[in-house]
């Protein structure tokens, strides 16, 4: 059965698509080319949902009659056979009213690119984005998907200025990209010698791997350099220049990779991570012209706000885009987010 919520949702789809079958009837909007293109679109976005629903309602009034003759012996087993069909056709009603309503995410099954930067702490911050690169390759492990640490800048003390990994697998950005947003951790650091609570943050972003036919990449809109590799501390790691950064002069998009020993192999992973800004660029343009619902997508677009807290003395991590708040954070950081996730992902379907 459908939930009351979705029902009441189908209900005023309903409304509307009368109402539009009504004005459009009207001698003043029939002779508005423009206003019947608009209203005739909109009417037809709106006539396979309703003919669905309509056509649900029609099977949940069959059932009930069905199940008034089970009383008769004779008629029980046709009945019953006639019940079993009824449900079957309910199933397949329900699963595509809900695909109408909610469309699936193109991207759902593509590569997450999660970006990890250092923010406000310093060495501390660092220190937390090494942490958050743990928790993302072990959920990553905890899912069976594949994950790569693509870039990495690292600190002395074994932290991260900034590192890029890639999650591969059915539903990795799907599921990964409630992750973007700022996170904040609230801990005594082992740097500090007085006992004193530090707050720090890191920067996540997530973005789902561009194919190449989306993201067309020209030479003369590229400004590549290449540079000795460096290591903790900032000594270069190799005598030749294997790193290589890019600049995408239009947009302005920086892309660093450093982390494999050649050139080639660092320009293509560059390359692969230019695409997925390039490629979320567009989406967020397209979004802002439409003004398509997922514009309104938990976790995206929002780095400027803390999106969860990992409080260490409390041993508390809170998401306060949903206010939920778990007591094990040693769980979570070792990579068990299905429960911020899956919360986020109701919130988010709540919100269409």
């Amino acid at each position: 059965m459908l939930e009351e919520k979705v029902t009441e949702k189908l209900e005023k789809l309903k409304e509307e698509y009368q109402g539009i079958m009504e004005e459009m009837a009207k001698p003043e909007v029939v002779s508005d080319a423009e206003k019947m293109r608009q209203l005739s679109k909109r009417l037809a976005e709106l006539e396979e949902i309703v003919t669905r629903y309509e056509r649900y309602k029609k099977n949940l009034e069959e059932e009930k009659e069905a199940k008034n003759l089970l009383r008769d012996p004779e008629l029980k087993p046709l009945a019953e056979e006639e019940i079993e069909k009824l449900r079957e056709e309910r199933e397949k009603l329900e699963t595509e009213i809900t695909e109408l309503l909610y469309p699936p995410d193109p991207y759902a099954d593509r590569t997450a690119i999660i970006e990890i930067r250092a923010a406000t702490g310093g060495e501390e911050a660092a220190l937390f984005a090494a942490d958050l690169v743990r928790m993302y390759l072990r959920y990553a492990e905890r899912h069976g998907y594949k994950a790569e640490i693509i870039h990495a800048n690292t600190t002395g003390l074994g932290g991260y200025k900034e590192a890029i990994i890639t999650v591969e697998g059915k539903g990795a950005y799907s599921r990964l990209k409630y992750e973007s947003g700022v996170h904040r951790v609230q801990r005594i650091p082992e740097t500090e010698s007085g006992g004193r609570i530090h707050t720090s943050t890191a920067t996540v972003a997530v973005l789902p791997e561009a194919e190449e036919v989306e993201v067309e990449l020209k030479e003369e809109d590229l400004e590549i350099e290449t540079f000795r590799s460096s290591g903790p501390g900032g000594q270069h790691m190799q005598k030749n220049e294997t790193a290589v950064r890019i600049r995408h002069i239009p947009t302005g998009i920086v892309v660093v990779c450093q982390d494999e020993r050649s050139q080639t192999q660092n320009k293509e992973r560059a390359l692969r991570t230019l695409r997925a800004h390039l490629l979320e660029l567009q989406r967020k343009q397209q979004e802002e012209e439409l003004a398509a619902q997922r514009r309104a997508q938990i976790g995206t677009g929002a780095r400027s706000e803390k999106i969860r807290t990992y409080n260490f003395l409390q041993n508390r991590v809170t998401d306060h885009r949903i206010g939920l708040t778990v007591h094990r954070l040693d769980d979570v950081l070792d990579g068990d987010l299905d429960e911020f996730i899956e919360a986020l992902a109701l919130a988010e379907k709540a919100k269409t």
